[in-house]
């Protein structure tokens, strides 16, 4: 049987089990998918994202049988390529997201798919924390976190996944399963597999009796190492399942499918403070570092929780101007209590006092201030990333030094790079743990530079192994990177008793195989992933998948990323011409994925360490498809000059809706919609509101005029034309409650002139005609100086998305949403009577993106005692009218939402943007209103 038809056979047999919508063999989401945060590139004959034990096991079975290669992956944040194939790729992410907490906080169980920062949301109410903590903790998931053993600033060895595991639930090559936590488990597969169990003890009692490999594995793990398979449990541990769980840790999906893990979690020190520790020179600041790594207090607790070290170019990336010539050291320290966190300041201080230290030292506890600290930490990687050549990959590799050898190592390792040529790159890392990272960024389009990366490694090698005896990988996992100088730096002792360890659990290599294991002494030179110019919005993307936990549509058809690496691709085929059936394959089926279904909303910039916003590749790609002068940008320039007809003419349409509702009755009306969306007619639902009008005058005036406060008005169009819904919770539409409620706290309402033709622009710029949506902000722009008496008076809009745009384009005004309004005006003109009534509250993304989500919650909770936010509840994928003509991506974003608001006993929840709001009703099972409903209801005039 020939690969293809072996391939073949094997989709045939899983689509008995698997649904055709969870597999994927078009070259376009094979492509998207097998993509990770690595500089290389394997693109896979077959994705399957998979949900539950049961179906991995049949799909590894089938794969077995059949001989066919399996990767793996989780979020794919990975960066040494270990989570890419080209063969089978298996997902477990957002299927994979059950949990379960102990009552004490103390263990938490945890399938593979749950981002590591949201362990930790889960976990603070117990006053506990999910001990690794990887720099990708806010979008790295567990079962990547556990198998790379990816580690932190603060975990370091003694508080990784290794040392936190208390069991885990496996899937074999062969389809079998082991819970090493239960019994009757354990026990069946003491039965089953007397020969495996028995080989796991001859490989225990083999490593114990060689003294010399027993005494090199506990020297190389003493520091932090993820280089080769984990073989540490074989001194550890006596019993064959501890070994076969601690096995999995650093495993890299090389040897099973890890399906659930049980972990204990940290205790979370209430107090902390940190300092930023200026040095003249590098190996004076390392020197520092191993007096402070000696300090402990009375628990026997180490006093110095983290010490991460900057050097003088990673300081410079990020403009610290104080760091010129210098290299830092951002040092932590945390205590149960501040009387305790006083006194390890002081043993710190005294332990400093020997070293010669540019600036004074000058701890401090306030978190607004040490944030800053840490935010020159966090900005190091994208600061380099960002201004490297376009067209180059931001390349992170890391490695560990014993501690007493830091100095020397760690100025030795600064020599190597800058040797080498790569004058802009810099190292940074956990000096705490002996950890550094090396940034480089490196082009491998010609034979030349790849030559030069291979220079640097073989150096790299030589230094870290040969001279020092480190890690060559601390903690991002060996991957296809390191897998060729695992044998040199562990020795083929150690070496055999991995291979051994592979043969066990994978006697047919088939299991992510290259990875680890590869007897290809260059293979860590094949593969590069091309980095094609594409846009100027994208272009400085590094791939790394921190987007995704933000961008609603991740998991349903393309994500943020993936929306870059299919634009890439298209890029590069257009630029080389050469496969041009692939190219229009890539371009057809990108418009439905990849365009159609894309929000637009931005939320992606705000995890991305570049900033980059994918929604204005979508808008530059809409763009393309309305060209100046065509037909629909035609069609776009009339409704802008004509708007008041526009909104006139949408009154009527919203008139017959409401009505066939009130004659046919929801059930029947909802069948006839549901009919006609799918003849492409946009969906009507019940939560759809009542036409409205307002009659605007001039001026309003005031209920009570002591001290008038004059503020400018500005109704959105979308809440100029409509109003209630048949089923609304609240008596008057938004316009007219929010004039009430201005009154009521005695403000004097100004409206713009020519209220009807007045629009922030907002419609046109999603539909990809920027030049006319800048022409009717510009509209609104002068309207509203003249309204405010050239920026005098304060400037509301009632619908957040519309505020955030004018904000962007709008530069001389003060402009306010309704929460923002209200929390800076109105709050001390009005008297906060809370309701006892739980509420829920929808951030939307522009509320987000302006920095304004806790000024909603405040507000909030200024009503109720007792405020909701949702969890994994981000952008509610309506975007303007993208509700109306794809809901299923509404339906997706929001899937998460119903059943808390029902565990919660909420009736009614509150946003500040109509359209979201009507998506938020359709799918919560409540209705959803403006946040200045809630506000008027609990407030009376002082």
């Amino acid at each position: 049987m020939s690969q293809t038809e072996r391939y073949d056979a094997f989709l045939r047999e899983i689509g008995g089990f698997v649904p055709r919508e969870r597999i994927y063999t078009d070259h376009l989401r094979r492509l998207a998918w097998g993509t990770d945060a690595g500089f290389y590139r394997l693109v896979p004959q077959i994705v399957v994202r998979s949900q539950g034990e049961e179906e991995v096991a049949r799909l590894l079975r089938a794969a077995s049988r059949l001989q066919l290669p399996v990767t793996f992956r989780a979020a794919g944040t990975s960066l040494s390529g270990q989570s890419i194939s080209d063969s089978i790729l298996i997902v477990a992410g957002k299927n994979w997201e059950s949990y379960e907490i102990s009552p004490d906080g103390e263990r938490i169980r945890m399938q593979p798919g749950i981002v590591g920062q949201r362990v930790n949301e889960l976990l603070k109410p117990y006053g506990r924390k999910f001990a690794p903590d990887p720099a990708s903790v806010k979008s790295a998931m567990v079962g990547g976190i556990v198998m790379n053993n990816a580690s932190g600033m603060n975990c370091g060895t003694h508080a990784n996944s290794d040392k936190e595991l208390l069991s885990v639930r496996v899937v074999l090559a062969d389809g079998t399963r082991i819970d090493t936590g239960d019994g009757q488990s354990r026990a069946a597969f003491a039965r089953s597999h007397p020969e495996f169990i028995r080989r796991i003890e001859a490989l225990r009692d083999r490593v114990r009796a060689d003294g010399v490999l027993a005494g090199r594995i506990r020297r190389k793990y003493a520091i932090k190492n993820v280089t080769g398979l984990n073989i540490l449990p074989f001194v550890r541990f006596d019993d064959p399942f501890e070994i076969i769980a601690h096995l999995m840790v650093g495993s890299e999906g090389t040897l099973a499918f890890l399906s659930e893990v049980v972990m204990r979690t940290a205790y979370d020190y209430p107090s902390k403070a940190s300092a930023m520790l200026y040095f003249g020179d590098i190996r004076e600041a390392c020197r520092a570092v191993v007096a402070m790594k000696k300090l402990v207090d009375e628990h026997g607790e180490w006093i110095v929780r983290g010490a991460e070290l900057l050097d003088s170019k990673s300081l410079s990336a990020v403009g610290d101007p104080t760091g010129e010539g210098l290299t830092a050291v951002l040092t932590e320290t945390m205590a149960r209590t501040p009387e305790e966190l006083h006194r390890n300041i002081k043993v710190i201080e005294a332990a400093l006092a020997p070293f010669r230290t540019s600036v004074p030292v000058r701890f401090t506890d306030c978190p607004e201030e040490y944030a800053k600290y840490w935010a020159v930490r966090s900005g190091i990687f994208p600061s380099v990333g960002g201004t490297r050549p376009l067209g180059t990959t931001s390349l992170i590799e890391d490695v560990a030094f014993h501690i007493d050898d830091l100095p020397d190592a760690t100025a030795d390792l600064q020599e190597l790079i800058a040797r080498h040529g790569y004058d802009d790159a810099c190292i940074y890392g956990h000096a705490l743990e002996g950890n550094y990272h090396f940034i480089i960024n490196q082009s491998f389009g010609t034979q030349a530079e790849v030559d030069r990366y291979e220079a640097l490694m073989d150096d790299v090698v030589r230094l870290v192994v040969d001279k020092y005896d480190g890690s060559l990988k601390a903690e991002h996992g060996t991957g296809r990177n390191m897998a060729p100088f695992v044998r040199r730096e562990w020795g083929d002792e150690a070496y055999a008793v991995m291979k051994a360890v592979k043969e066990l659990f994978d006697p047919g290599n088939l299991l992510n195989p290259g990875v680890i294991f590869n007897d290809d002494p260059k293979c860590h030179l094949r593969n590069f992933k091309p980095l094609p110019l594409t846009d100027p919005h994208v272009d400085r993307c590094i791939e790394c998948g921190f987007c995704e936990v933000n961008c609603l549509t991740c998991g349903f058809t393309l994500s943020s990323r993936q929306r870059i690496v299919i634009r890439r691709e298209i890029s590069r085929l257009k630029q080389t011409g050469e496969d041009a059936a692939r190219l229009a394959e890539l371009e057809k089926g990108y418009r439905y994925p990849g365009n159609q279904t894309c929000a637009g909303d931005g939320l992606c910039s705000m995890s991305c360490p570049m900033g980059i916003n994918t929604g204005e590749l979508t808008h530059e790609l809409r763009r393309g498809e309305l060209p100046r002068g065509g037909a629909g940008w035609r069609a776009g320039d009339f409704a802008a000059r004509h708007f008041a007809g526009v909104k006139s003419a949408l009154r009527p349409v919203l008139m017959l809706a409401d009505t066939a509702h009130a004659v046919l009755g929801t059930k029947a009306m909802s069948g006839m919609a549901n009919g006609l969306h799918r003849l492409g007619v946009p969906l009507w639902t019940p939560a759809m509101p009542k036409a409205y009008r307002k009659r605007f005058r001039p001026a309003t005036s005031p209920e009570v005029v002591p001290e008038p406060l004059r503020v400018v008005y500005f109704p959105s169009c979308i809440n100029q034309t409509m109003g209630l819904a048949r089923r609304s919770p609240v008596d008057v539409p938004l316009v007219d409650k929010m004039e009430a409620l201005l009154r009521k706290a005695g403000c004097e309402v100004i409206y713009p002139r020519n209220m009807e033709k007045l629009c922030c622009g907002t419609i046109w710029e999603s539909k990809g005609m920027p030049d006319i949506a800048d022409r009717k902000v510009a509209e609104l722009e002068e309207a509203l100086w003249q309204a405010s008496d050239g920026g005098r008076y304060p400037v509301l809009c009632d619908q957040s998305p519309c505020l955030h745009r004018m904000r962007e384009k709008i530069g001389r005004m003060k402009l306010y949403e309704p929460a923002g309004f209200i929390w800076t005006f109105l709050r001390e003109r009005l008297e906060f009577i809370p309701t006892v009534r739980p509420v829920a509250v929808h951030v939307t993304c522009s509320m987000r993106r302006m920095g304004l989500a806790d000024t909603i919650v405040a507000l909030a909770k200024l009503c109720s005692a007792h405020v909701f936010v949702p969890a994994q509840v981000g952008c509610c994928g309506f975007a303007g009218d993208r509700g109306f003509l794809r809901p299923e991506v509404n339906a997706y974003a929001l899937r998460k939402l119903r059943p808390q608001l029902v565990r919660e006993g909420i009736a009614v929840g509150y946003s500040n943007s109509r359209t979201c709001e009507i998506g938020l009703t359709t799918h919560a099972g409540i209705p959803y209103v403006s946040i200045a409903y809630l506000v008027d209801e609990c407030t009376r005039a002082k």
